[in-house]
């Protein structure tokens, strides 16, 4: 038992250096003139021959624990990027709406942080990694029955339930507000997605239940498997995401609707989580292939910020066996490396 507490203690330690360092990392990105290196020419030619490369990959399946996701056209393809400036490059089938899922807890972290604060966060939710999958049990108890960080589903509940509101209507109203915002759009729940997730969500409900076991629920937890899965059915498009991806590109501001809309001191925190947790288990795959904060949802987008200079989506149902688009994944890395934009790049194109 000792050997095991001194482990946890080292992996704790390790953890903590890791989140300083990315931060630092972020933090310096964003110190970095706002000065496009890429030309429009150079992104359109970039996105288009990501979209043709990839448009016949036949790796990976749709998600099919949720009847819903299971049925939508896995040959959609569409590339969104918008430049902190506002300027909007998109190929193939970004119009198409679907299911934000998980992307959308990068969204309500923000939003938990501007009203809670980033300290509130790391003590009652936590920011570190856990190297498991979304939805483990086992995460909690290792952790101390901690959620670990806010983009496991546990930790994405309690970040739900920590956001203050008189009622179950405020707290959506407050959430909901806060996505169009990000977006620069009024957005709608997908009805017959929530409905499938709802009839499908009984892990959760035992999550939920298990984190109010140890004090770590914050809101009744049956209200917050509820107002979860309903962010995570919200409908977006490849463009809707990237403009929010540019939002904290461009330090908190809607680079097309110029309205502010997160504090700037938050914005690094939240690129640190997506650094360190953004894709599940293989989050350090992703940051060794393609070196950008990211965040992915079984919907099939995958959302990547440059600070100070865009936000990149992609959507594609098809996913590896982590709940990762396996073209999205492919995409953003050619892009990545062709328009030089790897934060952890001297020679970076920033």
């Amino acid at each position: 038992m000792e050997k095991m507490n001194t482990q946890k203690g080292k992996n704790k330690a390790k953890s903590g250096l890791v989140k300083k360092f990315t931060g630092l990392l972020l933090v310096s990105a964003f110190m970095l003139p706002n000065v496009f290196a890429q030309s429009p020419k150079e992104i359109e030619k970039v996105i288009n021959q990501a979209h043709k490369e990839f448009k016949g990959e036949k790796g990976g399946k749709n998600a099919d624990y949720i009847p819903y996701l299971k049925n939508v056209n896995s040959d959609l393809y569409g590339i969104a990027i918008v430049t902190a400036d506002g300027k909007v490059y998109e190929v193939g089938d970004t119009k198409f709406e679907f299911g934000i899922e998980s992307i959308s807890k990068a969204f309500v972290l923000a939003m938990a942080m501007q009203q809670k604060g980033s300290d509130k966060i790391e003590d009652s939710i936590g920011v570190d990694a856990t190297g498991m999958p979304f939805n483990s049990v086992t995460a909690i108890e290792l952790e101390g029955q901690k959620p670990s960080n806010p983009f496991v589903n546990a930790g994405a509940m309690a970040t739900n339930s920590i956001i203050d509101a008189k009622s179950k209507e405020d707290k959506w109203k407050f959430i909901m507000d806060n996505f169009n915002k990000f977006a620069g759009r009024d957005l709608k729940v997908i009805d017959e997605l929530f409905k499938s997730e709802m009839a499908t969500n009984q892990h959760n409900q035992a999550i939920a239940l298990l984190l109010e076991s140890y004090g770590r629920m914050y809101d009744n937890p049956m209200t917050t498997v509820e107002l979860y899965t309903k962010q995570c059915s919200i409908g977006v498009n490849a463009k809707d995401l990237a403009i929010m991806a540019a939002t904290f590109a461009n330090n908190g501001v809607n680079p097309i609707t110029k309205e502010k809309v997160l504090e700037p001191k938050y914005v690094p925190k939240v690129l640190s989580v997506m650094s360190t947790a953004g894709l599940y288990e293989t989050t350090g795959e992703w940051l060794f292939s393609v070196g950008l904060p990211g965040k992915s949802g079984v919907g099939g987008g995958i959302i990547a910020v440059v600070p100070g200079v865009m936000g990149i989506a992609v959507f594609s149902p098809p996913l590896d066996e982590a709940g990762n688009s396996v073209r999205a994944q492919k995409a953003i890395e050619m892009i990545s490396d062709n328009l030089g934009l790897n934060v952890f790049s001297a020679k970076a194109k920033r």
